[in-house]
C-alpha cells in the first residue's frame, strides 16, 4: 500500500488545527482517526509529517554489481535469461531467478531480444 504524500498530511493536519472535527475530517479526507492521531504525534515529536522510508528487500543483483552484469551481457549478447542466471551464479555466487535477471536488465536499459 502506498503512503500518503506529505502535502496531503499537512492539509489534513492544518484542517484539524483550524477546528475541523475528527469525524468530519475522517469523512472528508478518507483517513481513520488512528492515522490522524499518529500523524499529529509524529509532527509533535519530529516537527514534520514526512513519511519514513520503508525498508525493502535488498536486490540480489546490487547496484554496485550492475557494471559486472553490463559486461556479462556485452560478452554474451545472445544468451537467454536462464543462461545469464546460470553464469551470474557461477561467477558471483548469487543464484538469481529469470524474473530477477529480467528486472535487472530492464533497469540497465539492456534489450532482451536476441539475434537469430
Amino acid at each position: 500500500m502506498k503512503q500518503y504524500p506529505a502535502d496531503f498530511r499537512d492539509r489534513l493536519l492544518h484542517a484539524l488545527d483550524a477546528g475541523l472535527g475528527r469525524a468530519e475530517a475522517a469523512r472528508t479526507f478518507g483517513v481513520t482517526d488512528r492515522t490522524m492521531r499518529r500523524w499529529q504525534q509524529r509532527r509533535r515529536e519530529t516537527g514534520t509529517v514526512v513519511a519514513t522510508l520503508r525498508p525493502g528487500r535488498q536486490r540480489r543483483i546490487a547496484a554496485v554489481a550492475e557494471p559486472a552484469l553490463r559486461e556479462q551481457v556485452r560478452q554474451y549478447p545472445d544468451a537467454t535469461l536462464a543462461e545469464h542466471c546460470a553464469r551470474w551464479g557461477a561467477t558471483h555466487g548469487v543464484a538469481v531467478s529469470t524474473a530477477t535477471m529480467s528486472r535487472a536488465l530492464t533497469r540497465l536499459g539492456l534489450p532482451l531480444k536476441k539475434s537469430r
